[in-house]
């Protein structure tokens, strides 16, 4: 087995093992809405938001067994004001038959050497749901 296979291997059993079933505690449940790239389902708080795992994007990397992408998904296509576009919030993402969503990727590093930071890792990805939840209530009204 390779380093790449390992990693994925790893990454995919810490998210099933624990992420998954830390983010249902946190009132997430299965989302409905299918990522363009990534096979697995993912998670949602409210329709607004889905949460995806991105266990392919840098396994190939020694320390990729430390960390991991996530997509978190803005499936409907609004037009947002610049202030909300780059890679500090949303960038688009296409999607089947020319569908374009909205998403914001970010690196959650649950471990560091030895010491595994779960816990913090799980705190960081809900405080960034729901930082871009909040930024993206007020466009709610026009998702149709």
């Amino acid at each position: 087995m390779n380093i790449n296979e390992a990693n994925q291997i790893f990454r995919k059993s810490i998210i099933t093992g624990f992420f998954e079933p830390q983010l249902i505690n946190l009132d997430f449940k299965k989302s409905s809405v299918k990522h363009p790239n990534i096979n697995d389902s993912g998670f949602m708080q409210s329709d607004l938001l889905h949460v995806f795992f991105d266990i392919d994007t840098g396994s190939d990397y020694p320390d990729g067994d430390e960390w991991f992408i996530v997509e978190i998904v803005f499936p409907h296509f609004v037009n947002l004001p610049d202030t909300l576009k780059g890679p500090d919030y949303f960038t688009t993402l296409s999607g089947e038959s020319g569908k374009t969503y909205w998403h914001h990727r970010e690196l959650i590093r649950y471990k560091y050497g030895k010491t595994k930071k779960l816990d913090d890792a799980l705190e960081f990805l809900e405080s960034k749901y729901k930082e871009l939840h909040n930024l993206l209530e007020p466009f709610q009204k026009d998702i149709k």
